[in-house]
């Protein structure tokens, strides 16, 4: 590793979204991007990094969304979760297309497809340099993919959370409506939840507050945009005490 790529993280915690496979598809996967982002992972690793995934389930089913249309909340975050894990076999088929050793660990037991998440065994996987990609959630309705990023990052001790998103950090509005919104370089996790910000839920915000571990906003749009940041070259927003 050069120089210019020391980073000060031995472990982390990638949380994206289930929209962020998509591509510029309505919905499903778009395997170019699946692999764009797998790549972006590599280069990650590369650098000697430990890595932690979650993505969640909204680019095939939405819990909160199929609650609203009527069905029963908790089936419908269970059918969520189950989105979760084929967005995570997705993105390990693709690491591992690149030669990199991933391990689907699901929160609901589903031996054929994924391991059942044992903490001891998931730190082992990350210890061995392979990437733990932590699906179906918490394993529990009313959680989202947020809260099980953070719970995860917190039992693996994870040293910050790395939340991709379309933006390159955290706005006080939305910048695709607003010429002036106004980008933050920190913040704390009080003034997001004051704020109602929207960088996570809020249960995932006062989880990574009580651990302090701090959640790293960035753009997973821009290629390289993962690695930039952990090299320091990158721009995003810090959200910490």
């Amino acid at each position: 590793m050069s120089e210019t790529e020391k980073t000060t993280y031995n472990r982390v915690m990638l949380k994206i979204s289930g929209e962020a496979l998509m591509g510029d598809q309505g919905f499903g996967l778009h395997p170019p991007t699946v692999e764009r982002i797998a790549k972006e992972v590599q280069s990650v690793q590369e650098m000697g990094v430990e890595i932690c995934m979650v993505i969640g389930g909204g680019n095939i089913f939405r819990g909160l969304q199929g609650s609203a249309q009527g069905m029963e909340r908790t089936t419908a975050d269970y059918m969520g979760m189950l989105a979760t894990v084929m967005n995570a076999l997705a993105m390990q088929s693709a690491l591992e297309g690149l030669g990199i050793h991933t391990r689907v660990i699901s929160a609901i037991t589903m031996n054929e497809v994924a391991e059942p998440y044992i903490r001891r065994r998931a730190v082992r996987h990350l210890e061995k340099k392979r990437i733990c990609i932590f699906a179906a959630g918490t394993g529990n309705p009313y959680f989202t993919t947020d809260t099980a990023a953070t719970l995860r990052a917190s039992e693996m001790a994870c040293e910050a959370i790395f939340k991709g998103t379309k933006v390159d950090g955290v706005y006080d509005k939305d910048p695709a409506k607003h010429d002036d919104a106004k980008r933050y370089d920190k913040i704390t996790y009080d003034e997001v939840l004051a704020q109602h910000l929207g960088v996570m839920d809020a249960s995932a915000i006062a989880l990574a507050r009580e651990n302090s571990l701090p959640i790293v906003v960035f753009s997973l749009d821009a290629d390289g945009g993962f690695k930039s940041i952990l090299d320091g070259t990158g721009t995003s927003t810090v959200v910490s005490d």
